[in-house]
């Protein structure tokens, strides 16, 4: 009897701080979103300004220019990597808004002659391409090829990034790129579509007409004569800049740079600053850059909204803004000038909320910002987040249950949680919520502890193949995601 009372004690202590072991590993790991921190850098009014326009949440930094009355004034907000105050040098990756550079490219290069009407398989004859498009077409995404190609790794790298934090681009160079437009069906020519593939496609058909690669290009043609100094594209071997923002996810997840080289003229592994593309943006809101005629409204893409080569021109009301926006893994950007009023903006953020509602309230037009997360979304991730209950039930029953079935029900609300801390709505439900799904979860482990003896073993009955799969299966997904997580 005392030998059993002291295994009944020991039990107990095992559920105990099991459950004390889970609950305080939750506590460590819970999901933080983004809080835009007190550091300040720059000009401390406009400082004051971006934080009314942009609140607390969902950013964990802010690197922003304001263009007005010929005067460019620079505010940095939050941190850099939760530490390092950011400023207007701070390198940001810039996303789509190298699209906008590529129009310019073009632009430049019809001034010494090359037409924008050339059609791109003649610059690349050796890749295969049956589509008629020509180079203008594709700088005005109207060239009717998709935004990507769908290849397995593309939808399996979307599928996982937001649980990963993973580059879903990872290793796509030119060839890449080549072989995806020669594979692609194109769709109706002559309507706006926006096309990443397309204008990829177009910086390494001008990269090849001017025998260089789109780096140089890009770096011979916009970014020295602007002085745009910080600007880079990089190439598969290139390190990150010095002293460059971290992107997260809008809930917290740390997400990786994209380094899609392949891609560089659609925003592939370009890092700039707010001090570099605030020269650009005054310089083509001014005429003065290589290539500003690429900023010219040139087709309708619908009542409202125009496009040049790269750029977007859009009414509201009686305002007009020319501008691009990007968004990678873990950052956005905005940059967009009112000519009428000569005002222009520069938005830098290191997480993927977006920012161009912000952008707009500070060229003085109030949009709202776009960004709920779904409702049902929201309820099934919160549903996911407690998926722990099932398991409790089946932990206090202990009777009838066995303990292969138990093991499969830890197994699934431990991969459910995970999935829920990495891809759940935190920047709109207080990560409190996945704390108290964490403590169900770490109550139902320590029932199962303290019911396991009393458990079914299961060996007298031939067990279901679905029970092994029950258990099998969460494993396997648990094994693949710490695979990728840690890739």
């Amino acid at each position: 009897m005392a030998v059993l009372k002291i295994v009944e004690v020991l039990v107990k202590m095992i559920a105990a701080l099991s459950a004390l072991a889970v609950f305080a590993l939750a506590l460590f790991v819970a999901p933080r979103p983004p809080v835009l921190g007190p550091p300040v850098t720059g000009d401390p009014a406009l400082a004051a300004q971006v934080r009314r326009a942009a609140g607390a949440d969902g950013y964990q930094s802010l690197s922003v220019a304001l263009i007005e009355g010929g005067r460019t004034r620079f505010a940095g907000l939050g941190s850099a990597d939760g530490t390092r105050p950011v400023d207007q040098r701070t390198p940001y990756e810039l996303g789509s808004i190298a699209k906008a550079m590529t129009g310019m490219v073009l632009a430049d290069l019809a001034e010494d002659g090359l037409s924008p009407d050339t059609l791109v398989r003649d610059l690349l004859p050796d890749a295969g391409l049956s589509a008629p498009a020509t180079l203008a077409e594709l700088a005005s995404h109207r060239s009717g090829m998709p935004r990507l190609r769908l290849t397995p790794q593309i939808i399996a790298g979307a599928l996982l990034s937001p649980y990963t934090g993973g580059d879903p681009y990872r290793g796509a160079g030119p060839e890449t790129v080549l072989a995806d437009a020669a594979a692609v069906k194109t769709g109706e020519r002559g309507k706006v579509a926006y096309s990443n593939l397309g204008m990829a496609l177009l910086g390494l058909a001008l990269a090849e007409h001017s025998h260089t690669t789109y780096a140089d290009l890009l770096r011979t043609r916009v970014l020295v004569p602007l002085g745009m100094t910080s600007t880079t594209a990089l190439g598969p071997r290139d390190g990150l800049p010095p002293g460059h923002a971290t992107g997260r996810a809008e809930n917290g997840l740390a997400m990786d740079p994209w380094r899609a080289h392949g891609h560089a003229a659609a925003g592939g592994g370009v890092w700039s600053t707010a001090e570099d593309v605030a020269k650009l943006v005054n310089a083509v809101m001014n005429d003065t850059a290589p290539g500003a005629d690429a900023a010219t409204p040139r087709w309708n893409q619908n009542d409202r909204q125009r496009i040049g080569y790269g750029w977007f021109t859009t009414r509201y009301d009686n305002r007009t803004i020319t501008w691009h926006n990007g968004a990678t893994g873990g950052f956005t950007s905005y940059a967009g000038f009112d000519r009428a009023t000569g005002r222009g903006v520069v938005v830098l953020s290191n997480t993927d909320k977006r920012v161009d509602a912000l952008g707009l309230r500070l060229l003085g037009i109030e949009r709202p910002d776009g960004e709920n997360s779904s409702p049902a979304m929201t309820v099934v991730m919160i549903l996911f987040t407690f998926s722990g209950l099932g398991f409790v039930v089946s932990a206090a029953r202990a009777r009838g249950i066995k303990r292969l079935s138990v093991t499969g029900q830890a197994l699934w609300a431990v991969l459910l949680l995970w999935l829920t801390r990495n891809a759940g709505p935190w920047d709109a439900v207080p990560p409190v919520v996945w704390i108290l799904g964490a403590g169900v979860l770490a109550v139902a482990i320590a029932l199962a502890v303290l019911r396991w003896p009393r458990l079914e073993l299961g060996h007298r009955t031939p067990v279901p193949w679905w029970s092994w799969i029950s258990v099998v299966l969460p494993l396997v997904f648990l094994i693949m995601y710490g695979v990728a997580m840690a890739l």
